[in-house]
């Protein structure tokens, strides 16, 4: 039995209709959009800094425009496993435990930083997609929602990205 002290400070239950076990389960997936999403910020970043070459400016402008886009992501991402009440990791050894990005160690080409992006942002779509069918489950239609944005914005990243680098071939 816990004393008067611990009691008092306790938090409260959380009833929002999402049972405690569904809250881990969709918070779980969460950890991992949230640690892909950080990956591909980072690594969105870096390459706005680095980006050299003829589409230098093009291509520093729309990576800057991403990585702020994603920093908002990754709040709200956190955020969202607040509110079902676990912790949202912030570190980068529990990003790279969950995470299906891989981290960038070197400076690539233009052409290899666009393809990169295309890669991360379709890896996040695919990590949103497979917590989506979770949320239908657990009846947890905020997080869908959520997810539903992510995958927009991330599959309209990826097109652009993909044109950018696009065969003259005909289809």
């Amino acid at each position: 039995m816990a004393n008067k002290i611990e009691a008092e400070f306790s938090e409260p239950t959380i009833n929002i209709g999402i049972s405690e076990k569904d809250r881990k389960l969709v918070c779980r997936g969460l950890n991992k959009l949230l640690a892909d999403s950080y990956l591909l910020y980072l690594k969105t970043q870096n390459y706005h800094w680095n980006v050299t070459g003829k589409m230098f400016r093009s291509l520093h402008t729309l990576f800057e425009e991403q990585y702020q886009e994603l920093a908002a992501a990754v709040d709200e991402i956190a955020e969202r496993i607040r509110a079902l009440g676990e912790f949202a990791p912030g570190s980068f050894s529990n990003f790279a435990r969950v995470t299906s990005i891989k981290e960038e160690s070197s400076i690539p080409t233009a052409e290899e930083m666009i393809h990169n992006l295309v890669v991360g942002n379709e890896a996040v779509v695919t990590t949103a997609r497979e917590i989506i069918s979770l949320t239908d489950e657990c009846e947890d239609d905020v997080t869908a929602d959520l997810l539903v944005d992510r995958m927009q914005v991330h599959e309209k990243n990826a097109w652009m990205l993909r044109s950018m680098i696009a065969s003259n071939k005909s289809h």
